[in-house]
């Protein structure tokens, strides 16, 4: 396994507007799990993550905000 080799291990949420799609996804690599914010052709955010309830509320408060501004859930 190379230092850039991830593997996803969950979607915690997927969004829409119109024919925008945002999917909040957790990856295992080297360095442990990453949070991943990501449209259908790129990586908008990255950063380490915890299972931990504070980190599982920050996503959480994410996707409300998203929600509030008209983003809405949809699954594949």
């Amino acid at each position: 396994m190379t230092s850039d080799d991830v593997r996803p291990v969950a979607t915690l949420w997927q969004l829409a507007l119109a024919k925008d799609r945002l999917f909040c996804s957790v990856y295992r690599g080297d360095g442990g799990l990453q949070l991943r914010l990501e449209s259908s052709t790129s990586v908008i955010m990255s950063e380490p993550f915890d299972m931990q309830p504070r980190m599982m509320a920050r996503t959480q408060a994410l996707r409300e905000s998203l929600k509030r501004r008209g983003w809405r859930e949809f699954s594949n």
